[in-house]
């Protein structure tokens, strides 16, 4: 089996720097072999949101625009549980939840394909360790106007 990190060059990924928060919260808590991973925005490797990724889903943003925000919070959430164990390959027992935020035009209701982004990628890097339990909802707004906000929860050794 292949290190999650010849994964992500496979598919032409890298995991970005993790990104210090944006208000009064910590990025990660660590509890037991618990290790919970606050919101993340779908910055991308410059540190920016897109402005195809700013938006409304189902407005100004297309659902496909916004699977690819919902990738990019998924690669964020993994550099955020990268600072919080090292080693991703040895550390991660299990992605256990993703949580998933859609800022959503009103009567846009197809917010699980758009999660399905991160999703997916959880499962292509992680395999089997990647299916999670999993929450998706549609919100009227996210900070930074980020199209896309994904939370999550990992067992870790």
């Amino acid at each position: 089996m292949s290190s999650i990190k010849e994964r992500l060059e496979a598919l032409g990924l890298t995991l970005p720097k993790a990104a210090a928060p944006v208000a009064n919260y910590v990025p990660f808590v660590r509890t037991g072999n618990l290790v919970v991973i606050s919101g993340q925005v779908c910055f991308g490797a410059d540190g920016a949101i897109a402005a195809e990724h700013k938006g409304k889903v189902g407005g100004g943003v297309s659902a496909e625009a916004g699977k690819a925000a919902a990738r990019l919070c998924a690669l964020n959430v993994l550099a955020q549980l990268e600072a919080a164990v090292g080693d991703l390959d040895h550390a991660v027992v299990q992605c256990v939840r993703l949580g998933g935020f859609i800022n959503a035009a009103p009567g846009f209701s197809a917010v699980a394909g758009v999660m399905n982004g991160a999703s997916d990628l959880m499962v292509e890097l992680l395999g089997d360790r990647g299916r999670h339990a999993r929450s998706t909802v549609g919100v009227a707004e996210l900070p930074l106007d980020a199209a896309v906000e994904v939370e999550a929860m990992f067992e870790v050794r």
